[in-house]
């Protein structure tokens, strides 16, 4: 492992027990399917899959067809789904390799049917209905003829109705409550005009937050769930209960140059920080490019010898100074964390994104290439799915 600048410490061990709350949560016979959009949100998209599947985990979801690309190539066959929408050019390729396309407005529905005119088995799709996102998916209203074009054609095998909580926190908004509404409305009718049938047709809606918040009991779980942030360890909105999910990535440093100065010597580009007494600053190689978010200059910490050493001066491309006056003996090469446990002390995704003003899900999405991502770990806790 190269440590000469940052690396992540991914952690697969807590993310097995996350998958176990999950599943304590929607009980028995529904499935999961982990979302690992956006490298897994930073953790490492291949990597989790393969583990995540390995624990018993039915399906995995991306945005793209880039990233479906990146699983096939990396030998994972296992049910793989694209929650976004996939452009006609893109479709045939992807239903060759047993991608599940999402389909959320009529014209790209009828799109995606004739570009797969040269693709020799029907392609398995998800219609994506919007009952208060206001992105994307079809409206309420269209869904029914769309799932009866669907069965009509050919070229084209229902594999899933799915719809978008718009809430984060859930069953605490009752806007979420109204979302689900309208979804079980149309299924009800669906279902009773015999447009639900085939294999292994799912139905889904609750994703992280709708789990952790309990907002929908058990006769309206459906069939699967999508699970993005939980796995990960981190809360999708701060009023959410999270207390028995492990976080699972820590960001780590080391320092790589000691400054001692004089009191009210500047830090930095700009000098927004001077030192309000002889200070011990420590360097750390790491920066914006890195993931370490602008908006912690002169406010943020890392954890150094189990201890909070506050940030100072404004963070930039490569580099962070953190002041470690009241930190004994620092040496170089000394490991200071930015995310993750040192001792007694932990900074957690949410405090970080909650101090600057932002969500977790950008503070986790925002590492950097440079950072090397190492695994720790791997127990399997279920039985192994289909992987290549």
């Amino acid at each position: 492992m190269d440590t000469s600048r940052a690396w992540a410490e991914i952690d697969l061990d807590a993310m097995s027990s996350n998958l176990e709350v999950v599943r304590e949560r929607i009980g028995a016979g529904r499935a999961i399917l982990l979302v690992v959009k956006a490298d897994a949100y930073g953790h490492g998209a291949v990597p989790v899959a393969l583990h995540a599947l390995r624990n018993g985990v039915s399906a995995v979801g991306v945005t793209c067809a880039a990233e479906a690309r990146e699983l096939r190539r990396a030998g994972i066959r296992a049910r793989t789904v694209v929650l976004g929408p996939v452009l006609e050019d893109e479709a045939p390729d992807l239903a060759r390799e047993d991608v599940e396309l999402c389909l959320p407005s009529a014209e790209l529905l009828g799109r995606v049917d004739a570009a797969l005119s040269s693709v020799e088995r029907p392609a398995r799709v998800h219609l994506k209905i919007d009952t208060g996102m206001g992105r994307l998916g079809v409206a309420p209203e269209e869904a029914l003829g769309l799932l009866a074009r669907i069965q009509a054609s050919p070229r084209l095998e229902l594999a899933g109705v799915m719809t978008h909580v718009a809430a984060p926190e859930a069953a605490l908004a009752e806007s979420a409550h109204l979302q689900l509404a309208v979804f079980e409305r149309v299924l009800a009718t669906a279902r009773d005009r015999g447009l639900l049938c085939g294999r292994s047709v799912w139905v889904h809606a609750a994703n992280s937050g709708a789990v952790l918040s309990g907002l929908l009991p058990a006769r309206a779980r459906h069939d699967a769930v999508r699970i993005g942030i939980a796995a990960y360890g981190i809360a999708p909105h701060p009023g959410l209960d999270t207390c028995d999910l492990r976080p699972v990535l820590s960001v780590r440093t080391r320092v790589v140059h000691l400054r001692e100065l004089a009191r009210g010597a500047p830090v930095g580009y700009g000098a927004t920080w001077t030192a309000k007494r002889p200070s011990r600053i420590a360097i750390l190689p790491i920066g914006y490019a890195d993931g370490v978010d602008c908006r912690l200059s002169n406010r943020g910490a890392v954890l150094v010898g189990g201890r909070r050493a506050p940030i100072v001066g404004r963070v930039s491309m490569d580099y962070t100074s953190v002041d470690v006056t009241d930190v004994p003996g620092v040496e170089l090469g000394e490991r200071a964390t930015l995310l993750g446990k040192d001792g007694a002390e932990q900074l957690r995704v949410e405090e970080v994104a909650d101090l600057i003003g932002t969500i977790p899900y950008e503070i986790v999405c925002s590492l950097g290439k440079r950072v090397t991502r190492t695994y720790l770990g791997g127990r399997v806790a279920k039985s192994p799915s289909l992987v290549g």
